[in-house]
């Protein structure tokens, strides 16, 4: 399997939109707890990418890194450095995806270590995210160095709006 990661520049996703629609609803549907609740449809879905993501890559305070498999789009990751002058050596890990049918072939790890080598370009030294407690990409996280700050109970509404989750709050000093 060749992989291939790239930066996404607003021009690429504006032309990849349907792709990276089609890759957040594939990920909400799978039980994915990255902020929406379902039902999640397609058009939900491509506004996030065009009135969070788009805007703020457009602004130069967000990195889109996508990875792409024989051409298809099969994970991406995005870098947030929009901090307050006060943390400006921080840097925030958010909407780790990796489509369902790329799964458990190490695209997450990939994609981690290439946010993490352009977090150090910035340069920054610290990157925060959160992840849903117990979810499978919390051993990942830990893996590759994050460390576990703490745990919110009852902090997000699962994807099915069934029952609140636990989130786990982690950081990894560069």
């Amino acid at each position: 399997m060749r992989v291939s990661l790239r930066h996404f520049s607003p021009a690429d996703i504006r032309e990849r939109l349907p792709e990276l629609g089609a890759l957040l609803r594939d990920c909400v549907h799978d039980g994915a707890s990255i902020g929406f609740i379902l039902p999640f449809d397609t058009a939900s879905s491509q506004a996030f990418w065009t009135d969070n993501v788009l805007p703020a890559v457009t602004r130069g305070v967000r990195l889109l890194l996508v990875a792409e498999v024989e051409g298809r789009l099969a994970g991406a990751v995005q870098l947030d450095w929009d901090t307050n002058p006060n943390q400006a050596h921080r840097a925030e890990v958010r909407k780790l995806l990796v489509a369902p049918a790329f799964r458990r072939r190490g695209l997450a790890r990939q994609l981690m270590q290439a946010l993490e080598a352009q977090a150090r370009l910035l340069p920054r030294s610290l990157l925060t995210l959160d992840t849903r407690s117990s979810d499978h990409a919390e051993p990942l996280y830990l893996s590759l160095g994050y460390v576990v700050a703490g745990s919110i109970p009852g902090y997000a509404l699962a994807p099915a709006g069934d029952r609140l989750d636990a989130t786990t709050i982690m950081y990894k000093q560069l």
